[in-house]
């Protein structure tokens, strides 16, 4: 299972760009997964709903399941967070994961950047994780001091999708 972060400053179009590559590599022949890495906390239950007193209750694990999807609840409660590798073995195996967060972990990533983010730079000519960048105006291998590293114009999804189908593919 290759995986695959995409990295970036807050609100330079992470999800928007997963969101539309994801359909693309299905075309041509991957099955994909993704993890995303959220700040915030996060409850999928209403308050005072069946699943949702089981984990109050103490519960260590609920699933909540439809006859189109089902969800796993698993409470950490005093435990650290989960690393990525941990929680990557509990998806089931396809071609490509797409991570979303984790941006110090030591994965290849695909860097985002647009300079409307203000005055933050990319992070890549510093994190050798970084396998090749999109941005939006494109910039030159020279603008970003990294003459081998693949770059994108951010609007390019079939040269990125490409380029990530080759990367999952590779051995």
């Amino acid at each position: 299972m290759k995986v695959l972060g995409v990295s970036g400053w807050s609100g330079c179009g992470k999800t928007t760009l997963i969101i539309a590559l994801i359909p693309r590599l299905q075309a041509r022949g991957l099955t994909v997964s993704t993890l995303k890495h959220t700040h915030h906390d996060l409850d999928l239950e209403i308050p005072g709903k069946d699943t949702w007193r089981h984990r109050e209750a103490g519960a260590h694990e609920v699933i909540l399941a439809t006859g189109r999807r089902w969800a796993l609840l698993h409470e950490r409660r005093e435990q650290p967070e989960p690393t990525l590798c941990e929680l990557l073995n509990r998806l089931q195996p396809v071609d490509l994961v797409l991570v979303e967060g984790w941006k110090t972990d030591p994965h290849p990533k695909l860097e985002i950047w647009r300079p409307a983010g203000g005055d933050q730079s990319l992070r890549f000519p510093e994190d050798p994780s970084v396998i090749a960048v999109a941005t939006e105006p494109q910039l030159e291998p020279a603008q970003y001091g990294r003459p081998d590293l693949p770059g994108f114009a951010l609007a390019d999804l079939d040269g990125i999708a490409d380029f990530i189908v080759r990367f999952a593919c590779s051995a």
